[in-house]
């Protein structure tokens, strides 16, 4: 076990981990128990601890009526998955796990196994013979993406999978914008992502500024005071768009919880008109990768292009923050024009990034019995299985 402050400033030392591997976001999970974890070299001399070389916070979910556990590792842990030898990193944590009453171990290894172009997904969606992003060649496949999964098979990982590609916990695919050069690490300018959006995307957010949409953040303290008018448009959104909203007091808490981690943690997106609030995001940002997580929009104003305001002013600033990614998060794997989630595939296609698969998540059952109870109370819980 290492602090939080050890934790923290371990993550400060790398260009990119995911803000679900930060101290913080223990606190937004507030029903799990959690713990900072640390791997070190060995020390010099006997009985010393070296040099911190991996971290990884691990959330506690406590099986009904026992006092046994799932160890969640959620987008980690952060350590050297380049290794061919997983073993000597993994070994360890699920020997403390089992100790600590886990009964079995979830996590998300973050590293990439395939990409596709915009270009080859907007192909895809108008072809009929194509309906998943698996029936098209990837732009790239990651090496250490597959030496990962070929180590996890080995050491008796089980992959999770759901319809769709959406995990029990977070996204295996997402969709990406570079913001610097991938050869040879250059920082792309504003003018370089946008000749990468579409047609469309392009005229949307002129078309914003020039009926005067205005964009506007906040951070801190601020934001806290600014929570409740996105919360208010988020609820809306969810009403239109049928889904299940969120309270009010877990964007509080995560506000607080992230904000107070790092003052540019997270920051509140607010795009207006005449007044009318007409969009509204929450972004976050763990060194170079930068994230959208939330958003929001209003029925009314919807050809001010508001939301095309906002994602350009949060890519704009995630750029001049040096950020080498603009993340936009989940997406399924689907490409079939007929399915309703292709839409928000669409959508995020428009800003020229590319789709990014995952590792996914993987589970280790520590005690056969309980994981299978485990599994059949999610399985009933559910209806069949995400986050």
């Amino acid at each position: 076990m290492i602090s939080e402050e050890e934790h923290l400033s371990f993550l400060a030392t790398r260009r990119s981990a995911s803000f679900l591997q930060t101290p913080a976001w223990g606190k937004v999970k507030s029903e799990w128990r959690r713990e900072s974890l640390g791997w070190h070299r060995a020390g010099s001399g006997a009985g010393t601890q070296g040099e911190l070389v991996g971290v990884a916070l691990v959330l506690y979910r406590q099986l009904p009526k026992v006092k046994r556990y799932l160890a969640y590792l959620p987008e980690g842990p952060v350590i050297d998955w380049g290794t061919e030898d997983l073993v000597s990193w993994l070994a360890p944590l699920t020997r403390h796990l089992q100790q600590q009453g886990a009964f079995g171990v979830r996590m998300g290894p973050p590293v990439v196994t395939r990409r596709w172009s915009a270009a080859q997904v907007k192909d895809g969606i108008a072809d009929d013979a194509v309906r998943r992003l698996d029936d098209l060649a990837p732009t790239e496949r990651d090496a250490t993406g597959a030496r990962v999964v070929s180590q996890l098979d080995e050491l008796g990982w089980r992959r999770q999978i759901a319809e769709g590609g959406f995990a029990a916990g977070q996204p295996q695919y997402v969709f990406q914008i570079p913001l610097s050069d991938p050869s040879t690490g250059e920082p792309r300018t504003e003018d370089d992502v946008l000749k990468g959006m579409n047609q469309l995307w392009r005229r949307n957010i002129k078309k914003a500024a020039k009926q005067g949409v205005e964009v506007t953040s906040s951070r801190g303290s601020a934001a806290l005071d600014d929570l409740k008018a996105f919360h208010d448009l988020y609820v809306h959104t969810a009403e239109r768009d049928h889904f299940t909203p969120r309270p009010l007091s877990y964007f509080q808490t995560m506000v607080e919880a992230l904000g107070t981690e790092s003052p540019d943690r997270i920051t509140l997106w607010f795009a207006r008109h005449e007044g009318d609030l007409v969009a509204s995001t929450i972004a976050i940002r763990v060194g170079a990768h930068a994230w959208y997580s939330y958003g929001a929009s209003s029925t009314e104003k919807r050809d001010v292009r508001g939301s095309n305001a906002v994602q350009w002013a949060m890519i704009a600033d995630a750029l001049a923050a040096g950020a080498d990614v603009y993340d936009l998060r989940g997406i399924t794997d689907t490409l079939d024009p007929d399915d309703s989630h292709v839409g928000l595939i669409q959508f995020k296609v428009g800003t020229g990034g590319e789709a990014v698969e995952y590792a996914g998540e993987w589970d280790l059952p520590l005690n056969r019995p309980l994981y299978k109870a485990f599994e059949l109370y999610m399985a009933r819980r559910s209806g069949g299985g995400r986050r």
